[in-house]
Order: C-alpha cells, then sequence, then structure tokens
C-alpha cells in the first residue's frame, strides 16, 4: 500500500486481503493516521495559567478520515459463503446458485479518470495537471528558448503512469500488432502464425526442431527441377518419393515416442495405484490392531481396578479379624483430618447447617414489611414497570406481491444450514469386514487390428499427380485472388503514401498549442493553490474551536453515563444479594421440613410394626379360639340331631293323614300368602309415589329455571356496570347460555331443593321408597 493511499481498504473494491485480521489491521492504521494532538481542558482549573495546577492535557483527537456511511466489513464473507455454496452445489446437483453479472466498469469510457492518476513523485518544480483548456484561436504565440526552458523545464521528460488494474486483470496473452505483407515477399515469420500463446509459445525444443524441418523443406522445396520434359518429371517424382519416405519415417519415430510416453504415463498410474492400494491395507490392518488394543487395555484397566477394590476390601477385613470392638483414639482422630471430627457424615446425626442463623445479615429493609415496601418505593417505575414493544411481523413480500431479496437469501441459507445439518448428523457406516475373496474377471481379449493391403505402384503414381495437380490450381487461383485485391484496392494505397508526407506540419502545429495551453495550466495552478491555502487555514482553525467544544461535552456525557451505570451496578447487587439470602433461607426451611418428615415416617414405621405384632397375636388367639368353639358345637349338634332324627321317626310312626294335610296348610299360610301380601302393597305403594315423583320434579325445574335467569340477569347487570354500557339480553338468552353444561349455580341451587324434595316423600312415604329418591339424586344431581 502506498503512503498516500491508506483508504484503499475500504474504497477500492478490487484490494484484497488474505483474511479478517488483515482487513481489521488495515482499518486500525486509517484511524492512526488521522489522529494529531489537541488540547483538552480541564473544567476545575480551565482558566489556570500556573505551571504546576494546568488549565489543559494534551490527548490525541480520534478524526476519522472516512466517512461513517461507508461500509468497513469484510468483504470476503461473501466470497467464502459463494463458494461453500458452489461446493454444496457440485455435491447436490438439485441446488442452483444464481449468475453472478458484473457490471461494465467503462474503462475507455466515462469512468477512464478513475483508473489512471499521476504518481506521487516529491519535486520542487510544478509539473502541469492532465487537464487541457480549450482556447479560442488566436494570433500565434511568438516564444523564446531561454524563457520556454526557466517556465517549462526541459522539453523532454520521462514520467510514470500508476494504475488501479491488478495482477488478477492484466493482459495475460501478448499483443500482436496488425502487420502489412509488401507484395512479392513471403516473411519467414508468417509460417509461425498457427502457433499462439500457451500453443507453441514461448517455442520449446520441439517447435525449434519443427521451424528447422520447415526450412529444410523449404529448401527442397527449391531445389525440386522444373517440369518442362519427361526427364525432369521423373527426377522430381524421384525426389518426392524420397522426401515421402523420410516423412513417413518421421511421423513412424513421433508415433513412437509417443506411445513410449504412454507407456510410462501407463506405468506410473499403476505404480501409483498399487501403492494407493498397500496404503489402504496397511491403514485397515492398522485400524484392526488399534481397535483391538484399545479392547485389551479397556480389560487391563477394569482387571486393575476391581483388583485395587478387593485388595481394599481384604485390607479393611484384615484390620479387625477377630471382630473386637476397640476404643476410641482422640489423637488419632485429631491428627487425621479426613475423620469424622474434620469431616462428620449427615447420616451418623450431625448436620453442619445447625445454627446458620447467627450468620444472617439482619437489616430493617429486607426483613420487615414496612421497610421492603419502603425500599420499593424508592425503585424508580422503570424496575417495577417492565416495557415490553411487541415485535413487529416482518414483510417478506412488497406492495406490487414480488417476494424480497433478503427473504429469498434467508430461504436459502435456511435450505443450505438444514442440508450442511443433515450432511454433519449424518452417521457413517462402518467398515466391513472382508469375508469371501472377489473373483477378478479378466477383461475381453481385443480383436486382431487390420491390415490394409498395399496399392500398386501405378495407382500410386497416379494418385500422387492427380494431387501435384491440385496443389499448382489451388495455387494459382489464390494468386489470382491477391493480385485482383490489390488492384481494387490501389487508390487508397496511394492515398495512404501521400497524407504520410504532409504529417509534419501539423506535428509543428500541435506543438506550439501545447506550449501554450502549458502556460495557461501554470497560471491557472497558482491560483487554486493560493485559494487552497486559505481554506485550509480557515477549517483548521474552526476544526479547533470545534473539537474543544465537542471534546468537553463529551467527556460530560461519558460520566453521566458512568454514574448511571454505576448507580444500575448497585441496585442490581443489592437485588442479587436479597434474592440469595431468599433462596438460603428456603433451602434451610426445606431441609427442615425433610427431616421432620423422615422423624415421622421413623415413627409410623415403628408403629407399624407394633401394630403388626399385635395383630399378628390377636390372629392366632382367635383362630384358636374359633377352633375350639367349632370343635364343640360340632359335637353338640351331633348330638342334638341324633335326638331330633329319634323323636322325629318316632312321631312319624305315629303321625295319622289329617295331620299332614294341616302341617301343609300352615306351611302354605306362613310362606306363600305373606309373600304375595307383600308385592301387592308395593305395587300399591309405587303406583301412590308416581304423583309425589311428577310434583318433585316439577318443583326442581321451576326452581332451577328462575335460579338461573336471576343468574345471567345479574352477570349482564355487572358487566355492563364495569364497562358503561346498559345491559343486554333477556333470561331466555341467559338459558341458552347456560344450557351446554352444568354451571356452579346450578349444582348450588339443585343440591336444599333435592333435599326438601326428599324430606317431604319421607314424610309422606317413609321407609325404601324416601331412600331410593335420595340416592337416585345423590348419583345425578342435574337429572330432570
Amino acid at each position: 500500500m502506498a503512503p498516500g493511499r491508506t483508504c484503499d481498504c475500504p474504497y477500492d473494491p478490487l484490494y484484497t486481503l488474505s483474511s479478517e485480521k488483515d482487513h481489521s489491521k488495515s482499518n486500525v492504521h486509517i484511524q492512526l493516521v488521522g489522529d494529531k494532538v489537541v488540547k483538552a481542558p480541564m473544567l476545575r482549573s480551565m482558566f489556570s495559567s500556573l505551571i504546576h495546577f494546568p488549565g489543559h492535557n494534551l490527548c490525541l483527537e480520534g478524526k476519522d478520515p472516512v466517512p461513517p456511511f461507508i461500509d468497513r466489513r469484510w468483504r470476503g464473507r461473501a466470497q467464502q459463503r459463494l463458494e461453500a455454496l458452489q461446493k454444496l452445489a457440485a455435491a447436490q446437483s438439485s441446488l442452483q446458485i444464481p449468475q453472478i453479472v458484473y457490471e461494465d466498469p467503462e474503462v475507455s469510457g466515462r469512468n477512464r479518470y478513475k483508473y489512471f492518476a499521476r504518481p506521487l513523485i516529491p519535486s520542487n518544480k510544478l509539473l502541469p495537471l492532465n487537464v487541457a483548456y480549450a482556447m479560442a484561436k488566436t494570433e500565434p504565440y511568438v516564444h523564446s528558448a531561454t524563457r520556454d526552458s526557466k517556465v517549462f523545464g526541459p522539453k523532454l521528460r520521462t514520467l510514470g503512469t500508476q494504475t488501479d488494474y491488478r495482477d488478477g486483470e492484466t493482459q495475460t496473452d501478448p499483443y500482436s500488432p496488425e502487420y502489412v505483407v509488401p507484395s512479392g515477399s513471403v516473411p519467414e515469420l508468417l509460417t509461425l502464425a498457427t502457433l499462439t500463446w500457451g500453443r507453441g509459445l514461448p517455442a520449446g525444443l520441439a517447435e525449434v526442431e519443427m521451424i528447422e524441418r520447415a526450412r529444410e523443406k523449404r529448401a527442397w522445396e527449391a531445389t525440386l527441377p522444373t517440369m518442362d520434359s519427361t526427364s525432369q518429371i521423373t527426377k522430381r517424382r524421384k525426389m518426392m518419393d524420397d522426401m515421402e519416405r523420410k516423412e513417413w519415417a518421421f511421423r513412424e519415430q513421433e508415433i513412437e515416442k509417443l506411445q513410449e510416453v504412454r507407456l510410462e504415463v501407463l506405468k506410473k498410474l499403476l505404480q501409483r495405484r498399487e501403492k494407493n492400494q498397500n496404503e489402504l491395507d496397511a491403514k485397515r490392518l492398522d485400524d484392526h490392531w488399534q481397535n483391538h488394543q484399545k479392547a485389551k487395555e479397556e480389560k487391563i484397566k477394569k482387571i486393575q481396578h476391581d483388583c485395587a477394590l478387593m485388595l481394599r476390601k481384604l485390607i479393611a477385613k484384615r484390620k479387625n479379624v477377630m471382630g473386637k470392638l476397640e476404643r476410641r483414639d482422640i489423637i488419632k482422630e485429631y491428627t487425621d483430618f479426613a475423620s469424622q471430627t474434620y469431616a462428620p457424615l449427615s447420616r451418623i446425626g450431625y448436620f453442619p447447617d445447625n445454627h446458620s442463623e447467627c450468620y444472617v445479615v439482619k437489616n430493617f429493609y429486607l426483613n420487615t414489611f414496612a421497610g421492603l415496601c419502603e425500599l420499593e418505593a424508592s425503585l424508580p417505575d422503570s424496575f417495577t414497570q417492565a416495557k415490553i414493544k411487541a415485535p413487529k411481523p416482518k414483510y417478506t413480500t412488497t406492495k406490487t406481491g414480488f417476494i424480497k431479496r433478503s427473504a429469498r437469501l434467508e430461504v436459502e441459507l435456511a435450505q443450505v444450514h438444514q442440508a450442511l445439518l443433515e450432511r454433519k448428523n449424518k452417521i457413517k457406516e462402518p467398515k466391513k469386514p472382508l469375508r469371501f475373496l472377489e473373483k477378478v474377471e479378466k477383461p475381453v481379449p481385443r480383436p486382431p487390428t487390420p491390415i490394409m493391403e498395399n496399392p500398386s505402384i501405378e495407382e500410386e503414381e497416379t494418385e500422387l499427380a492427380v494431387i501435384c495437380l491440385q496443389k499448382l490450381l489451388r495455387g494459382r487461383a489464390i494468386q489470382n485472388m491477391m493480385f485482383e485485391g490489390k488492384e481494387k484496392r490501389l487508390e487508397l494505397i496511394r492515398e495512404l503514401r501521400t497524407t504520410h508526407a504532409l504529417q509534419e506540419d501539423g506535428q509543428l502545429l500541435l506543438k506550439a498549442e501545447e506550449q501554450m495551453t502549458r502556460a495557461l495550466q501554470q497560471q491557472h495552478d497558482l491560483q487554486m493553490h493560493k485559494l487552497s491555502s486559505m481554506e485550509n487555514h480557515l477549517a483548521r482553525e474552526e476544526g479547533r474551536a470545534l473539537a474543544n467544544i465537542f471534546d468537553f461535552l463529551s467527556k460530560e456525557l461519558v460520566r453521566l453515563q458512568e454514574e448511571r451505570k454505576i448507580h444500575a451496578f448497585v441496585m442490581l447487587a443489592e437485588r442479587q444479594r436479597r434474592m440469595r439470602e431468599a433462596e438460603e433461607s428456603g433451602r434451610r426451611q426445606v431441609e427442615e421440613r425433610r427431616r421432620q418428615e423422615e422423624d415421622e415416617i421413623f415413627r409410623q414405621v415403628v408403629k407399624v410394626h407394633q401394630s403388626t405384632i399385635d395383630s399378628y397375636l390377636e390372629d392366632i388367639i382367635l383362630s384358636s379360639m374359633e377352633d375350639t368353639a367349632e370343635e364343640q358345637a360340632r359335637e353338640e349338634i351331633q348330638r342334638m340331631a341324633v335326638e331330633i332324627n329319634d323323636i322325629a321317626y318316632e312321631m312319624e310312626s305315629r303321625r295319622t293323614r289329617l295331620q299332614s294335610e294341616e302341617i301343609v296348610a300352615e306351611l302354605v299360610y306362613d310362606f306363600l300368602i305373606p309373600e304375595a301380601e307383600k308385592m301387592f302393597i308395593r305395587e300399591k305403594v309405587r303406583q301412590s309415589q308416581r304423583k309425589h315423583i311428577y310434583a318433585a320434579h316439577q318443583i326442581i325445574h321451576g326452581g332451577t329455571e328462575r335460579v338461573l335467569a336471576d343468574l345471567a340477569l345479574h352477570q349482564e347487570t355487572s358487566a355492563s356496570k364495569i364497562k358503561g354500557d346498559p345491559p343486554a339480553g333477556t333470561a331466555s338468552a341467559a338459558l341458552s347460555g347456560t344450557a351446554a353444561g352444568p354451571s356452579a349455580a346450578e349444582s348450588a341451587c339443585s343440591a336444599p331443593i333435592a333435599h326438601e324434595l326428599a324430606k317431604f316423600l319421607c314424610e309422606e312415604s317413609p321407609g325404601e321408597t324416601a331412600v331410593n329418591l335420595s340416592d337416585g339424586l345423590d348419583k345425578d344431581p342435574t337429572a330432570s
């Protein structure tokens, strides 16, 4: 980067850097170049003139030479994103990347001035600008050579040009100027017109040999005899045959060389393939060996861990083999920092959180309700009332209905991100081991090369004669065409020859006009220099005054912002301390509650154990009593059964027919007639209760509908009072709104009505019917 072009990084679109780190370095360099030392006044000693109590300090003024609207971001991210999309598009054919269309720079048009500028050459002499002013035609200006040399310096001066082109945009192919071939001459250089840059140029050993062969062939063609006699024709034919044989032999040599090169390339490819295959096999073997080594190391680690664990257990058992009780060694416990004295366990019964309330900070503002209210009242409204702005929806379409470019880019980026995630999270399939040997099929043998039969000598001579005649005819036709073209453009050739001689006078006039314009340019430069110096002085003074004012105001603003930040940090720290204390007290309460629960669980478990023992003993005693009573009852029943059987047999032997019919009548009168009477009475009671049930249904429905209507009317009046609108709707609307399901008012109203109905039915017909009705109402209180 040149010293006078430090701002190329943000301005020049063709300026490239290797990374974002270099880009940030160049931005910092631009910022430091524009800094200068300024006086910053001190508020307390602004008007002091003492040395030990100065009124100002010297500081660097951060003057940014680049305007704020210039984009300073690194332009390499877009290129990286484009390269990533191109790689992804190569892997996925369905992804389409929009083609980049560059704007025409118009280098040779209106933007020519942007690509050429004068170099920054330090010199004390005044150089003319690259501006030419159109002057009115006046009398020729007479000047002397001495005056011209004093004002403008020497006539010849070497100047440089600095361009904004980069190496990537310069011309790579050498420039080939137009040329004119004089008549009657064939330059040797034109025989190499088929060679271009990259295809034969710059010339190598093969091109040099080709040029030498072409020279030898042209010399051989010059030595060919003329075709004016039969002997000369025979001699010419013999020479052409020899040359053709030489050419065929040279062509065979070239083919052999190409075949040898191809064989070498094929050998290298085979060697490379064999080397890659060997590397792949070695890598597979290394992977298998590594896997087995890892498995072996894991097994060894597990065995060592189990061995250490068992050794520790055996050592602990050997310490007290006899199982004797040892006394407490206080000295040993206090010397061992891992003992229960320094680190007691909570399962033994010691809780280190006991008596921790002595460390709690006691504060009036935190421990009392009045203090919290006062502390809350001192806070501003911004701490208690959060202001949340509703996010505005993003409009991805324009007014005309087209999708914005940013929306399309977001969709494309989301698709690319999803594809990258899928590719990243894709599970690699494990390498499958080789199970079977694969058979390599041999390629099909190539067919034999066909062999052409040699033509006869007479046919070959006839064909060569025809070819020679064709060449002669084509050469003559080309000569005639060139001669006709020269005759057609003969006047233009003469005009070019005459205008070349008239250019000397025009050059002298141009030199005189150039000297006049240089003198005028020098005067214009002097005036512009004076005006620019005056403007620079005025701007410097204005900038110094404004800089002092702005510096003072910016410092005051920074001081106020810092005070507010410190205040906010203090409030946040106080709030965090209160929250931590509240969390600690909550954890302590939870721990105490858990401890009480564990104590209660232990008491309940002991109580269950005691009750289990009592119930077990009681069951044993009851079972033994039941078994004894059952045995005694069984013996008593057997004894009574024997006596009853004896009495029954004796009565049966003495009973008559009349006594048997009397016994049957007594059984019918005692069992069948009372059951029929009961069924008749039940049907009669059911018939008498139907009218009471119908009346109860009417009472329930009438009371429920009336209460629901009053409730809906009351809700509408309360809503209208809140909103300020008159009540609307009727009781029927309220009934229709509440008919979708049971409500709280419905259940609260139907319960007392159901109890009143049950009491009424119990008074009318007490007994089974009232119980059935109350059961039905309890099961379905909303049935109607």
